[in-house]
């Protein structure tokens, strides 16, 4: 979260679960990315000098033309079909980025699919082999996901999996707010307000009074047009935030218990045990 001029965005790189639980995703880093990024370019490249010497071996006897489209064949195998189909078999993984602990997964955290790993290596054809990375290592730098220019364009990015997913505690209720926030109407709150407020909630140690105060106030008036009836007068913008954040969460929880129960009751014991 962070203010600039007054115009406020709330960004990072959290999850949301159903039980209202921020999950604060492990992006992978520039450098463990480039690093990937060199081995899988050291691959190609023996696989691309071996099939050139393969090649020749092959059509050394026939026309220059044929042995200008095996070559070309042979290069688009090596740079994009080849590492689209290793991608999509292993999950996100290249062969670099299983030494890094690396993978690639969709905006949503979920697995990408052929379509995405196309994309981003269309992309990159462009970024390493024809602009030498530097597009990608500019993009990946600026980018808070560390992202190149085919991930923007695939709409993934790169997590590192030997680094343990970090749980944030879920806020409780104030005493003094939770028989008002217990008969209160919650309606449907976007996931980047509910990632906004609850990264505020985390780290208002690291603001100044004036910001704090400043956005404790206007998340409070962005989380109040989801609430029905409003809070007694002159409580802390802060409790009220704490307060709806438990209470949805408290309401989640009581639902997916409820589905759980009634799905015990309803349907047939698994066959397959």
């Amino acid at each position: 979260m962070s203010i600039d001029g007054g115009y406020r965005t709330y960004a990072g790189d959290d999850v949301v679960t159903g039980e209202g639980v921020s999950v604060e995703v492990p992006v992978a880093s520039v450098v463990s990315r480039v690093a990937a990024r060199l081995i899988d370019l050291l691959i190609t490249f023996a696989l691309a000098v071996g099939g050139v010497f393969v090649v020749g071996m092959l059509v050394g006897s026939m026309s220059d033309a044929v042995g200008q489209a095996a070559v070309i064949v042979l290069l688009v195998g090596v740079t994009v079909i080849l590492p689209v189909l290793f991608e999509v078999l292993t999950k996100g993984r290249s062969p670099g980025k299983y030494a890094l602990g690396l993978c690639v997964v969709r905006d949503d955290g979920g697995p990408i699919t052929v379509r995405h790993s196309v994309i981003r290596h269309l992309v990159g054809f462009v970024e390493f082999y024809l602009l030498q990375g530097a597009p990608a290592v500019v993009a990946a730098v600026v980018h808070p996901r560390a992202k190149r220019l085919g991930d923007m364009a695939a709409g993934t990015y790169a997590m590192s999996l030997r680094h343990k997913l970090q749980v944030t505690a879920p806020p409780e209720a104030p005493p003094a707010l939770e028989h008002w926030v217990r008969g209160t109407d919650l309606g449907p709150m976007p996931a980047s307000l509910s990632i906004g407020v609850r990264q505020f909630l985390t780290r208002t140690g690291g603001l100044t009074p004036q910001a704090r105060a400043h956005l404790g106030h206007d998340l409070a008036a962005q989380v109040l047009r989801h609430v029905s009836p409003p809070p007694p007068a002159g409580i802390h913008p802060e409790w009220v935030l704490r307060a709806v954040l438990a209470e949805r969460r408290r309401r989640d929880l009581d639902r997916l218990g409820a589905e759980s129960d009634r799905a015990r009751r309803l349907l047939p014991p698994d066959p397959l045990g």
